[in-house]
């Protein structure tokens, strides 16, 4: 008798990636170790620095303090040129770097200089004096910035200075050109026109060198008689003229000089213009603040020594500011810098030409992602300061958005030696094959190929071949040992301990849409789709921005009606009716007001982020609704000045707001919004550095509740495929933070590809 026995075959064991870290962490680790050894490890603590950590006002955790120790090692001990902080959101980046320049400071690099966002540069000034003692802070941020490095240059004789001294620049002031005008004295000719009897004597001014006399001319050889035709760019004189040795020689005269914003004003008009910037002072108390003090004393104070000001006495000894009022002020001086008029001058270009190299011994690059572009003018500034300082410190939360090249112009401007080792260097006075290489090398390209078959010829079949490449997300293991890893250190806000943070947790919420809704919905899908899908076989991509557009502000606007129309033509391409009224709830907006009721039921306040604040304004109507259910709200726009934003919040607060409804880009960077333990987003655009820095807002050093972040979105909708993208790229940028993807939205992450593409295809999918 034969027993046959079935069996299935064997499923292959599968293990995440999260999991094969975790069971195989240690051994990796142990083999990466022996391979590539570490910079330092905390047994290997130097005590000189950290006996200058330890003389400081304000004393780092312990974790912040192995970080510090484990970037001047890289830098002062392996005589690196760059190293990068990238640390989470709220660790304290700002602490960390200024206890590095204070480290340097001891190793003898004097002088630092910090470029942030321009609504941080106070809040780094008030940090270094919290922080550093007896240190000289300069801010290099307003009107006077040429007549404060033209001083620079001044003092730059006197060698070593006894106290730490800290530059503070806005990244907006380092780029700025200044004003100019053309600058020419003017010369007399005399000449004849004519022949014979018929000889006409003229004589007319032209524009001259100052220098050398010679009439300006142009490529033509023609003169000029008024300043007012000639071209829109600073000039310089192209004369040459034989020396007694036979050697020629140019003149070179700048033909251009700098003019003055604005007249020079009145000390006590000045004084008082400021006193009446800052919170909480009128005319009635500018004046009299002037009259009892001097303008002068004020002057001084508001410029150089704001803690003295903000505590100022009467003569009875009291305080003449409340606590309250002193801290608002001091968060408010950032933007009060006095100027006589003196000209602007582009910082970054006076620091090249008139500094020598390595008078900052220390450049702190706050926000350094923000310098990734490869046309930004500020990044072109960043890469000239930091090629005159002796060390670069990059501090970021999001060091890369998903794309391989988010890096490439960060760190070629940082560190261009380690780049150039590797190939990646100018070919015809361009970076864009080294770009590419980089791409190619590191990151993911995708070469799409599309081949045709006509028969159009008489004797044979005509075939078409097409190719075009588009980049990706990702960015590969090598990319990430070779240009990450050996330069930057890493810190979770979980890895400070001493119960440091409270929770923090992200909630993807989806939305159903009502019957009503998900009708009009589909139908404005299915007629856009089709538009779309016939432009693009004919190879109009034109419309693609329109379409996914609409497709995603749609569900968010149904109160208003909806008309898409040809962005060339002006056909109209769909409509839809107004589907709720002005009292009317869309699901979503149900939601959200669940969500503040249950909030506001424990005490909590909450941040609502909405990306539709233009002309297709939401927040006015969020307001509305979420003061009719009795929430005291308000909306902060982009009118409120930056410098200005954290004051006029804090207001809010004291006022009793509930709710706060803004742009999330209007706070990604710096603000610490403590006070808002809860937020959501209503929707979250496509930039994942906005993304991660809006969501972390308020879960920073000093949060004592817990913090939730809620994501809204309409299930089955382009909202969805919006959110499984930006999954996507926040794993890939994560995968350069030192960790493994770890947020509220990876139940969405699939394998994607660029935003408006990712799109599109599941669009195409479903018709």
């Amino acid at each position: 008798m034969t027993t046959i026995v079935e069996t299935q075959p064997a499923q292959p064991a599968t293990l995440s990636l999260a999991d094969f870290v975790r069971d195989f962490g240690p051994a990796l680790r142990e083999a990466v170790d022996q391979q590539n050894p570490p910079v330092f490890h905390p047994e290997d603590t130097c005590p000189l620095r950290d006996a200058v950590m330890d003389g400081l006002l304000r004393q780092p955790f312990p974790a912040q303090r192995d970080v510090v120790q484990a970037v001047s090692a890289l830098l002062f001990d392996r005589g690196e040129k760059a190293a990068i902080i990238n640390a989470e959101m709220g660790t304290g980046k700002t602490q960390m770097a200024i206890c590095t320049a204070a480290v340097a400071q001891a190793e003898g690099y004097q002088r630092s200089l910090v470029i942030c966002p321009p609504h941080l540069v106070y809040k780094w000034r008030r940090e270094i004096k919290e922080t550093v003692p007896n240190a000289r802070v300069w801010v290099l941020n307003g009107a006077d910035t040429l007549a404060r490095l033209l001083q620079l240059r001044q003092w730059m004789k006197e060698g070593y200075s006894d106290v730490p001294e800290f530059f503070v620049m806005g990244r907006v002031r380092m780029r700025l050109g200044y004003e100019w005008t053309h600058a020419f004295a003017r010369k007399r000719i005399i000449g004849r026109n004519g022949d014979g009897q018929e000889q006409e004597v003229y004589a007319y001014e032209v524009l001259a060198c100052p220098k050398c006399g010679t009439p300006y001319r142009n490529e033509d050889g023609d003169t000029y008689r008024s300043e007012r035709f000639l071209p829109e760019k600073r000039l310089s004189c192209q004369h040459r003229h034989v020396d007694g040795e036979g050697h020629t020689h140019v003149c070179g005269e700048q033909l251009w000089s700098l003019v003055r914003k604005e007249a020079l004003k009145d000390k006590r008009k000045l004084v008082m213009d400021a006193l009446k910037k800052l919170p909480t002072i009128g005319d009635k108390t500018a004046e009299r603040l002037v009259s009892t003090f001097g303008e002068d004393m004020l002057g001084d104070m508001l410029s150089d020594n704001l803690y003295e000001f903000t505590n100022l006495m009467d003569d009875s000894g009291e305080l003449v500011f409340s606590d309250r009022q002193a801290e608002r002020m001091e968060r408010s001086l950032s933007k009060l810098e006095f100027s006589l008029g003196q000209g602007g001058y582009q910082a970054s270009e006076f620091i090249k030409r008139q500094l020598p190299d390595g008078y900052f011994g220390m450049l702190v690059v706050d926000e350094c992602h923000e310098y990734k572009n490869a046309d930004s003018a500020q990044g072109q500034a960043f890469g000239v300061l930091a090629a005159k300082a002796s060390k670069v410190l990059l501090l970021t939360g999001t060091l890369m958005g998903g794309y391989a090249d988010d890096l490439f112009h960060l760190l070629w401007r940082a560190n261009p030696r380690r780049m150039i080792e590797d190939g990646y260097r100018y070919r015809n006075r361009s970076l864009g094959g080294a770009v590419m290489a980089f791409m190619r090398d590191h990151g993911i390209l995708k070469d799409v190929f599309k081949s045709t078959t006509g028969c159009s010829h008489k004797t044979a079949r005509g075939d078409k071949s097409s190719q075009r490449t588009s980049k990706a997300p990702g960015f590969g293991p090598t990319g990430i040992c070779r240009f990450v890893l050996p330069y930057t250190v890493f810190l979770k806000l979980r890895e400070i301990g001493q119960n440091v943070l409270p929770s923090y947790d992200e909630h993807y919420v989806e939305v159903a849409m009502d019957d009503e809704q998900r009708d009009a919905y589909e139908h404005l899908s299915a007629n856009l789709t089709t538009v779309m899908r016939q432009a693009l076989a004919k190879g109009d991509s034109t419309l693609l921005g329109v379409v996914l557009n609409a497709l995603l502000r749609w569900p968010e606007t149904c109160f208003r009606a909806e008309t898409v129309k040809h962005p060339r033509t002006r056909e109209v391409l769909a409509s839809v009716e107004k589907l709720y009224a002005d009292d009317g709830l869309t699901p979503k907006e149900q939601k959200l007001l669940a969500i503040c009721q249950e909030e506001k039921a424990k005490g909590r306040r909450v941040l609502v982020y909405t990306t539709y604040t233009g002309t297709q304004d939401t927040s006015s109507r969020l307001k509305s609704i979420l003061t009719a259910a009795g929430f005291r709200t308000d909306v902060l726009r982009s009118t409120v000045a930056t410098d200005q934003r954290e004051d006029w919040i804090l207001d809010r607060v004291d006022r009793g707001i509930d709710v706060l409804v803004c742009n999330p880009e209007l706070v990604k960077t710096g603000l610490d919004l403590l006070e808002f333990p809860t937020i959501v987003f209503m929707q979250t655009g496509y930039n994942v550095y906005s993304l991660q820095q809006a969501a972390r807002r308020s879960w920073r050093i000093g949060q004592r509740v817990a913090v939730n972040v809620y994501f809204l979105g309409y299930e089955q909708t382009a909202q969805t495929a919006c959110l499984a993208l930006m999954a996507e790229k926040i794993a890939v940028s994560q995968s350069t933070s030192g960790d493994m993807p770890d947020t509220g939205l990876d139940v969405l992450n699939p394998n994607g590809d660029s935003v408006e593409m990712a799109l599109a295809k599941r669009m195409l999918q479903a018709v």
